[in-house]
């Protein structure tokens, strides 16, 4: 069978060679004569992936050396426990509401002290990304929290927000190494892998070293202390071996495309095909606010819940997976994280059109 265009949110679609090179050394890791996923993490030759894997992030985001780079489990969703019992020395956090994600954090980190909501868009199912540029910081808040790009609703912040001062934190779970960033402007910048950067149950947590402490919220169990995994290079416990090691394959063609500046230009040329097309549409429509449309997930609908869910199926059909969009929106949506190939797009629109033509 041939391959389909995975338009998968999460885990997602990888890029093509880095597959392969992962099947041809599945039976024998350069020359070990057994396979990663059997390989001890505390061998010379594991040393060396997770060594090269690291070093190789810190290049793509030049990353400076006052930040650790950790190679965690849990996901995502364990950082929206983590943050809060690591940083929140004051009990207070501010957080910037703009999707399911970013509101499961905050709900999250109320458990833990106060959290407060100083912005949200929730009020128009959060289809667009609210001014950021003067919010009522609070003046003891021990960090500001966002979720950079929403997979769920499809938009991404163009502007990071005016935090006044307190640390920023940020999930770029679906954005991660799509285009460059700054991270000093980061205390933490962390992001599940599964969406643009490797299989799922790895979360990459980039974090500051000034925010590495002991000074943790009481009873914060020893797993959930990033000191723990910091002073221990990852490697406190079995980390997830096979996942990191997929990640640096992904790394070195990223580095290989040409870094994240040609990334970006990749990522925007792809979704440009996409967004002129709904632009222009006389059945699709794009759900979100053009200044805050993701390059990574385009949603959009046609209005009709029943045309929806044949338009789903006949996609699926001629070998376009996963359109079906977020149960809490609707829809459609197509994930176009770096690997999906323009082609994968342009293809896309052509059957959109066909669609549109047998449907209007």
């Amino acid at each position: 069978m041939s391959r389909v265009y995975n338009f998968s949110a999460g885990p997602a679609v990888l890029p093509e060679e880095v597959l392969q090179e992962l099947a041809d050394e599945m039976m024998d890791y350069n020359g070990t004569g057994m396979s990663v996923m059997e390989m001890s993490h505390r061998s010379k030759a594991y040393q060396e992936i997770i060594d090269t894997a690291e070093q190789d992030i810190r290049d793509l985001m030049n990353i400076p050396d006052n930040y650790k780079v950790l190679f965690l489990q849990g996901g995502a969703s364990q950082q929206f426990a983590m943050i809060p019992m690591n940083l929140m020395k004051n009990g207070v956090a501010d957080y910037i509401v703009t999707g399911q994600w970013a509101k499961k954090a905050y709900q999250e980190a109320c458990k833990y002290g106060k959290a407060n909501k100083i912005a949200s868009s929730e009020d128009k199912t959060f289809s667009y990304i609210p001014d950021c540029s003067d919010l009522p910081i609070s003046e003891d808040a021990d960090y500001v929290y966002i979720c950079e790009n929403n997979t769920i609703y499809g938009t991404k912040y163009k502007k990071l927000p005016n935090t006044k001062g307190k640390i920023l934190v940020s999930d770029v779970s679906s954005c991660f190494l799509s285009e460059p960033v700054d991270v000093t402007k980061y205390g933490i910048i962390y992001g599940g892998v599964q969406k643009n950067i490797g299989p799922a149950g790895v979360v990459i947590v980039i974090i500051r070293e000034d925010l590495i402490t002991e000074d943790v919220l009481p009873g914060t169990p020893t797993m959930l202390q990033y000191k723990t995994h910091a002073d221990n290079g990852s490697m406190y416990n079995t980390p997830p071996a096979y996942g990191i090691y997929v990640c640096g394959k992904v790394f070195k063609w990223l580095k290989k495309m040409g870094g994240l500046e040609a990334m970006k230009k990749h990522n925007e040329e792809k979704a440009k095909i996409l967004y002129d097309f709904l632009d222009e549409s006389k059945l699709f429509k794009g759900t979100v606010v053009k200044e805050d449309r993701s390059l990574m997930n385009v949603p959009f609908v046609t209005g009709n819940e029943e045309l929806d869910a044949k338009f789903v199926k006949e996609a699926k059909a001629a070998g376009f997976e996963n359109l079906k969009g977020h149960r809490t929106v609707g829809g459609m949506r197509a994930s176009i994280y770096n690997a999906m190939p323009k082609e994968g797009v342009q293809k896309l629109v052509e059957f959109m059109k066909k669609f549109e033509a047998e449907n209007i």
